[in-house]
Parts: C-alpha cells; structure tokens; sequence
C-alpha cells in the first residue's frame, strides 16, 4: 500500500470516527435535555460547547493534522486506535445511562435551590458511582484523543478534564448535602465518586 493510501484510509477512518462521536455527544445531550425539561427551558449550553472545550478539540485537531503529515506512522497503530474506540462507546453509554437514569433530576447546570422534582438518584448506574455522567464524560474525552493517536492531548484531555470535575463534584457535593443531608453522606460513604481520586 502506497504512504498517500494508507495516509488517507488511516485520516478518513479516524477523523470520521472523531466527527461522529463528537456529532452524537452533543445532539444527543441537547435532545435529551429537550426530553426531560422541554425545549422553553433548554439553552444552547445544552450542547456543552464552551470557549475552552472549542479550543480543546482544534489543538487536538492541530496535533492530529502535524503527527499524520510528519510522522503518518504514528497514527496507524490500530489497536490503541481501537481501544480508543471503546473507550468512546464505553463512555458515552455510560453517560447516557445517568441521563435517562437520573431523568429531570439530571441539568446541565448545578442546581443551588432544592427544586421539588430534584430527588436523590441511587439505584441503576448511580448504584454503581456518584457521579456517573462525569465519568463517563473523562472516559469518552480521553477516548477520542486515544482514538486519534494523539499523546498530548490524551495527557492534556486526561488533566483537564479530570481537574474541571475534582472542583465540580466538590461544588455540587456541598449542595446536595443540603439538600438531602445524611442521607447524601451515607450514600457518599458507601459509593466512589466514579472520578479516579476524587473521593
């Protein structure tokens, strides 16, 4: 196989790869968000696409267009490819099973007021960990970047995102203690946080 076919079956396959899981990420979450709480009190934010996530995704895509075109062999290593892969299907199921497991409980959006449809979710996934849509967020972003074959941004995905939800599960533990008080710790004390290091 000549460099210029296997530079563009590898670039095809993995971009298109890539395009798709981002695609359904998204619309997924924002349709979902639509289903639970109806389009009036749903935002674009739905969508989880922030300033930071934007700039995120075209390093990594800067990282992917100079590793193929310097070092195209880097990229054909199909089984970290693969295993990337998985870890995006893993990942989004197991954030889609908080959502529809959690139902109206779930927002984007901490909630600081107890809300009367807010209820304490522990059966299912939440059975399982705390916070199941976070890791299912860490294991479907550090997913794409393995998928691509990118290094640094699977260290650099693999930080932030893990930093962003250590900060945030300690916000929003402190809420729902209000809200739901023993009740939350004791089941904090008998289910991990599904964050690796984060109690």
């Amino acid at each position: 196989m000549k460099m210029t076919e296997m530079f563009s079956y590898t670039a095809c396959r993995q971009l298109s790869q890539m395009f798709f899981a981002v695609f359904f990420f998204h619309m997924s979450e924002y349709i979902l968000a639509i289903a639970f709480h109806g389009s009036q009190s749903v935002t674009l934010r739905s969508l989880l696409i922030s300033k930071n996530y934007i700039l995120a995704m075209l390093f990594s895509m800067m990282e992917y267009i100079v590793e193929i075109v310097l070092f195209p062999g880097s990229k054909d290593f199909w089984w970290i490819s693969n295993v990337g892969l998985v870890m995006v299907i893993v990942g989004e199921i197991i954030r889609k099973s908080a959502i529809l497991t959690a139902g109206r409980s779930f927002t984007h959006i901490i909630k600081v007021c107890h809300e009367e449809h807010h209820e304490l979710i522990t059966h299912g996934v939440y059975g399982f960990v705390r916070h199941p849509s976070y890791c299912g967020f860490l294991i479907w972003s550090v997913g794409t970047q393995i998928m691509l074959c990118n290094p640094m941004s699977t260290i650099g995905f693999a930080f932030v995102v893990w930093h962003f939800f250590a900060e945030r599960i300690t916000y929003e533990e402190y809420f729902l203690k209000e809200f739901f008080g023993i009740r939350y710790e004791e089941y904090a004390q008998r289910v991990p946080s599904g964050v690796p290091f984060v109690k």
